[in-house]
């Protein structure tokens, strides 16, 4: 693989690859993002930004819910987050993540 494609990989996989294309206002073909989509992104995040916080446990396992239900099976997912001591997957969140699958 060339150095060429390798920077390309680097730049699409991982958890900040989404917040530094924004930041270039670049998405990964290349092309600009809208500055609409821009503008709204940056409102609502603001948004967040300012909102309370419930708990760093709690954040950490509404986070490890959403990621890992999309590369975790439901009975995995679940014996993970008891092994933890986290709360098991809520019936909504079932429904939510794993509904469709």
């Amino acid at each position: 693989m060339t150095t060429e494609m390798n920077q390309e990989n680097q730049t699409t996989k991982g958890a900040d690859a989404i917040d530094e294309a924004i930041a270039r206002g670049i998405d990964f073909d290349g092309s600009p993002i809208p500055p609409d989509k821009l503008e709204l992104y940056h409102k609502v995040m603001a948004l967040e930004a300012n909102r309370q916080r419930s708990g760093v446990s709690n954040t950490m396992r509404s986070r490890i819910v959403r990621i890992g239900a999309k590369h975790i099976p439901q009975a995995e997912l679940n014996q993970m987050l008891a092994d933890a001591g986290f709360a098991a997957l809520k019936e909504k969140e079932i429904a939510f993540f794993y509904g469709g699958k």
